[in-house]
């Protein structure tokens, strides 16, 4: 399925296994491959046919200090504002696997090539994407 990756596999399974956790209003966890009810409804509710869920910490899984992933977060941030983006707070979290969560956010209606280059902008090896079908899938980068 992920063939051809630069990713080590035990990389991509640990992403396939965490939880993207979405908070806001209507707080939801998205698990790659599991439809979600409540992300339908977000879509729906903002008008938009798909979403990223996206962060700036720990570009290729290589841990970084807090403080410069609070950084590259605030910067994401930004970013989004600038481009009129519309985003929730989230973390992604394995729930097991003892790494720390990761600050994220839920972009709503970020098409996927838009997704991806953001991913890679901000040196990800991957992001979790969503589209009409609100069914989250995990895409490489590299």
């Amino acid at each position: 399925m992920f063939s051809g990756s630069e990713i080590p596999r035990d990389v991509i399974q640990a992403y396939l296994e965490t939880h993207y956790h979405v908070h806001g209003s209507t707080p939801t966890t998205l698990k790659v491959g599991e439809a979600n009810p409540v992300l339908a409804a977000l879509h729906e509710t903002a008008s938009v046919a798909c979403s990223a869920f996206v962060t700036a910490w720990n570009p290729f899984s290589e841990q970084q200090e807090p403080a410069r992933n609070l950084e590259r977060q605030q910067a994401l941030a930004q970013t989004l504002q600038q481009r009129g983006l519309r985003f929730i707070d989230g973390i992604g979290q394995h729930p097991a696997n003892g790494w720390p969560g990761e600050e994220s956010f839920l972009v709503l209606g970020l098409a996927l090539d838009d997704a991806k280059a953001l991913g890679t902008q901000l040196g990800q090896n991957a992001i979790v994407w969503s589209g009409a079908d609100a069914g989250p899938q995990l895409i490489l980068l590299r």
